[in-house]
């Protein structure tokens, strides 16, 4: 009768066992991957700060002639240069977003503001609300004269809590 209880005991046992352990959660998400466009090159540079807003450039084109949008071709005066870039709030707060105050700085040293008409008729956004945790994809387009090459972006950010001017831009280098 002493080897019932012990039998008890490894049965009872066996049976809390748990099973194989399960993979750890993901922390990243996995996003399928995307063929770069025919005339742009993909980039590999780390993400970059301004704020509460975090720029990752993820493809350059540059000497375009010209662009087609839905219902006209636009020429370039020099070269049109487009950047598809991804931006994120890293802050806790809403951050107003706005695309024209990113600037194409050349290998002159020249800052240009991006190209109003090539932007609308590409449809890319203008001014926008970038909330907690939210990623915007899009591109940016400048209009660079055809002996000058792109330099850097200086990306800006935003207002923020403790920046409410946002006057002092990140530099990145292409």
């Amino acid at each position: 009768m002493k080897l019932l209880p012990a039998v008890v005991v490894l049965v009872l046992a066996a049976g809390c066992q748990a099973g194989p352990p399960s993979p750890p959660a993901p922390t990243t998400y996995e996003l399928p991957p995307r063929p770069v466009r025919p005339d742009e090159t993909a980039l590999k540079l780390p993400p970059v700060k301004n704020g509460d807003t975090e720029f990752t450039l993820i493809g350059l084109a540059a000497g375009l002639s010209s662009i087609t949008g839905s219902h006209t071709e636009f020429p370039a005066k020099g070269q049109f240069v487009r950047l598809r870039l991804v931006v994120t709030n890293t802050g806790t707060s809403s951050v107003l977003f706005d695309t024209k105050r990113q600037l194409l700085v050349d290998d002159q040293g020249v800052a240009r503001p991006p190209e109003e008409q090539a932007m609308l008729i590409k449809r890319q956004p203008g001014q926008f609300d970038l909330g907690h945790g939210v990623r915007v994809e899009f591109d940016l387009y400048w209009d660079i004269p055809k002996d000058r090459t792109p330099a850097a972006i200086r990306a800006f950010g935003g207002p923020t809590i403790t920046d409410m001017k946002n006057l002092t831009g990140t530099d990145v280098k292409l």
